[in-house]
């Protein structure tokens, strides 16, 4: 690898607007689907290959980076050898300057670092990623606030507020950067992570890692995420108990992630996964911690809901830590059979004004889309938009 010190800046070459730098990060969100929460670390993407797990980022990014080729907006693209991001930028129609060549036998961390470190030399106005909150924590540490950072959601958790909405939205949001946009502004954004081994052992720990230089623009981008009150922790336990005397003999319910679902096992006197996906049925617990596949054969023959909360801050209903409940469960379970919990705090609180979808299929988020009954407090509801 070149040393990152002497960058050779006659690549740029002139006349081509503003620079945009690109890393794809290979391996980001394959544990997923997989169940397994996230793929740091060798041993992790190792067993998620096991069990079958597909490359997610490349394709995330190249519907990031085909709206931003058609926007038309002149601009340099710098980017790394490969399945870094050359073959993506290629496949959009772009025309890439490589300017980082992966290591022989290194580590995809290493390759995300080092090449950011490219980009940070080369003083890019954007620097873009697809990855999750650990490829965010690698950029973050290399290019500290000398360029501003925007990610192509292609993880599992991503709860730090350096993302688009979905992938398109990022590339719209690059596109407006690169056409320096007057309505573009930029902001100091979390860059957050979860302890992945803390979260196979069913424990929630969340650390802030620092602030990144982010463009944002509302309905493009996310927020972090937030926590919720004593009060609104009183309504949901109302909800959850609601919501098991609704339960209908025979069918099968799919629980998500997070502490609001958690209300509604303890409540069956279940024990629960706070991170994973558990599914019971008639207040028998079938399954803990289920992967896609796992839960696809459960339903076959069943009618079967699934119940979520909203991840608060950045309002995600699926398609952040829950890739578990895959865009081909939600097609098959229906928009009708699923029951959202959340509080009416956490609603109000949401920047956008709604909640979020980004399963990875463009026909399921236009499903979703639309006016979706929310569960607020015992008897309460509210019909909250739900949009990509």
């Amino acid at each position: 690898m070149r040393e990152q010190r002497d960058f050779d800046s006659s690549l740029l070459g002139a006349g081509h607007g503003k620079t945009l730098g690109l890393i794809v990060n290979p391996v980001a969100g394959m544990g997923g689907r997989v169940g397994l929460k996230g793929t740091d670390g060798p041993e992790v993407l190792e067993e998620a290959r096991r069990r079958g797990a597909l490359p997610v980022s490349s394709e995330r990014a190249l519907l990031a980076l085909q709206g931003l080729a058609a926007s038309g907006t002149p601009f340099r693209l710098l980017t790394g050898s490969g399945d870094l991001g050359e073959d993506v930028a290629r496949a959009a129609g772009l025309e890439p300057i490589v300017v980082y060549t992966a290591t022989p036998g290194g580590s995809r961390p290493d390759d995300t670092r080092n090449a950011a470190l490219v980009m940070a030399y080369a003083k890019v106005d954007l620097l873009l990623f697809a990855g999750g909150d650990g490829t965010a924590r690698d950029v973050l540490a290399m290019v500290s606030d000398r360029v501003p950072i925007l990610g192509i959601p292609s993880g599992v958790k991503m709860y730090s507020a350096v993302f688009g909405t979905n992938p398109q939205n990022a590339g719209r949001l690059a596109a407006r950067v690169m056409g320096a946009e007057t309505s573009v502004r930029f902001r100091e954004a979390e860059v957050m992570d979860i302890d992945e081994a803390a979260m196979r052992t069913d424990q929630m720990s969340a650390q802030l890692y620092g602030y990144a230089r982010s463009p944002h623009q509302r309905h493009l981008v996310q927020n972090a995420k937030s926590g919720s009150g004593a009060n609104e922790n009183l309504a949901l336990d109302a909800v959850a108990r609601q919501v098991v005397r609704q339960m209908k003999p025979g069918c099968l319910y799919l629980l998500g992630p997070g502490t609001t679902t958690r209300r509604v096992m303890d409540e069956l006197g279940l024990p629960s996964t706070l991170l994973g996906v558990d599914a019971v049925m008639d207040g028998a617990l079938l399954g803990a911690d289920l992967n896609e596949q796992a839960l696809l054969q459960l339903m076959e023959g069943r009618e079967t809901h699934i119940i979520v909360g909203v991840l608060g801050g950045h309002g995600s209903l699926f398609g952040r830590g829950n890739q578990q409940i895959s865009a081909e469960i939600i097609r098959r379970v229906g928009r009708e059979q699923i029951i959202v919990i959340t509080s009416m705090d956490k609603l109000i609180s949401l920047d956008a004004g709604c909640l979020r979808v980004d399963t990875g299929d463009a026909e399921v988020d236009a499903l979703l889309s639309g006016h979706l009954r929310v569960h607020t407090g015992p008897d309460r509801s509210v019909f909250f938009r739900v949009r990509a």
